[in-house]
């Protein structure tokens, strides 16, 4: 699966939205991608998930662990495609942890995956919870990478896609200066 094709998955299930958008970053951008309507359909997160899977393929990759809610569908296929045990990270009280009775094993041998990475902090805050935990996390994977490389996680990273979408603080937004509203899509917002 190539990079074209994944974001024609994404057009044909009306997932790459173009607008005004307050991403979960805080950032305003004109694109925002609602990974939740591709990934409704199973054969399509399967899809995505032996695709990253692959890129993995015979590196002993032992656990896989996402960030709630977004990256659990898409981190559930890439472990089943590699055989890993899957767990996730979510907020409490503002940080990323381990709750629901997971833990993971001294050194155990992680793959941190998300759906889409702009700014790449849930990731960073998943690695850093996992590391906390005793995990050995060796890399990072996302569908979608919106950051075109720029997001730093503190390991080797990859994507199967990568755009370059401007990602700008509210006060530099020409959409606000304009007075459009702005739609909060996210999980963790809630549309106006």
């Amino acid at each position: 699966m190539n990079a074209d094709e994944v974001i024609n998955q994404f057009r044909e299930t009306e997932a790459l939205l173009e607008g005004h958008f307050q991403l979960t970053s805080g950032l305003h951008s004109t694109v925002y991608l609602q990974c939740a309507r591709v990934l409704q359909f199973p054969e399509k997160a399967a899809a995505f998930g032996e695709a990253i899977a692959r890129q993995f393929a015979g590196q002993g990759i032992e656990l896989v662990a996402s960030p709630a809610i977004g990256g659990i569908v898409i981190g559930h296929e890439v472990a089943r495609a590699l055989g890993a045990r899957f767990i996730w990270t979510e907020r409490e009280a503002g940080q990323m942890t381990l709750r629901r009775g997971f833990t993971v094993r001294p050194h155990e041998k992680t793959l941190v995956v998300e759906d889409v990475i702009t700014t790449g902090g849930s990731t960073r805050e998943t690695i850093d919870a996992l590391i906390a935990a005793g995990a050995d996390v060796v890399a990072a994977a996302s569908i979608i990478d919106r950051s075109a490389g720029a997001a730093e996680v503190g390991v080797p990273r990859t994507a199967l896609a990568s755009l370059k979408v401007a990602s700008v603080e509210a006060s530099a937004c020409d959409a606000c200066k304009l007075g459009e509203p702005v739609v909060k899509p996210g999980s963790r917002a809630k549309t106006p």
